[in-house]
């Protein structure tokens, strides 16, 4: 898919914006809302996405709803600070197919990264998915740090 084309409702974070697909959530406001990945490359792996923006990249987004989703990152990464105590947090947002993105909804990725741990970032593998019951505990350590 290339960077030009036409938003899709049909989208997953679309969809768990209007309640249709489930989500284990961390922070929402009136304007954002995170979660956790759920084929996460980092325990604590969690996207940003904007409640209102139908931005399908970074280029198509309007100014105030990309200031609303970077001070979200920053606010989430930081209770992933807090919480899991990573060496390093890689913050990351893909633009368009042959760039990696594979969700066309902007959205921007937290992922927390250990020393001698793996570095970069992998396709998602079908079938690689986190238990839901332990994505429900990180994410209650993660929440307590707001």
């Amino acid at each position: 898919m290339s960077l030009d084309g036409v938003y899709d409702e049909g989208n997953p974070f679309s969809l768990i914006l209007q309640g249709k697909l489930p989500s284990t959530r961390l922070y929402e406001d009136a304007h954002t809302l995170a979660f956790l990945d759920i084929q996460p490359q980092s325990r604590g792996h969690s996207l940003v996405i904007s409640k209102w923006s139908r931005a399908r990249n970074l280029l198509e987004m309007e100014d105030e709803a990309l200031c609303q989703v970077m001070a979200t990152t920053r606010k989430v990464a930081s209770a992933i600070r807090e919480a899991l105590n990573p060496d390093g947090i890689h913050v990351a947002q893909f633009n368009g197919a042959p760039a990696g993105q594979t969700v066309f909804h902007m959205h921007v990725h937290i992922v927390p990264r250990w020393e001698g741990g793996p570095m970069g970032f992998s396709a998602h593998a079908q079938g690689n998915f986190a238990d839901p019951a332990e994505l429900q505990t990180l994410a209650e350590e993660i929440r307590a740090r707001f």
